[in-house]
């Protein structure tokens, strides 16, 4: 991530997994998040993502997950 602020309702990709693994997240990777994207996971039309978004996203996805309906 460059030194200008973090908009995080339009994060490129290569900075969203930065931003999460320095967030503590040992496992996303930009590929990670490619597929969550070809999965559904919402996208921006210039092809940024926003964060509020996507982790709405990871919890639903979690959630249907352990509700069986995945």
């Amino acid at each position: 991530m460059e030194n200008n602020p973090i908009k995080i309702t339009a994060l490129s990709v290569a900075d969203l997994a930065t931003l999460l693994r320095r967030s503590g997240s040992r496992t996303i990777s930009e590929e990670a998040i490619r597929r969550d994207i070809e999965k559904g996971a919402p996208a921006n039309p210039d092809g940024t993502v926003n964060l509020i978004n996507y982790t709405a996203w990871l919890v639903k996805e979690s959630a249907d997950y352990v509700d069986g309906t995945i």
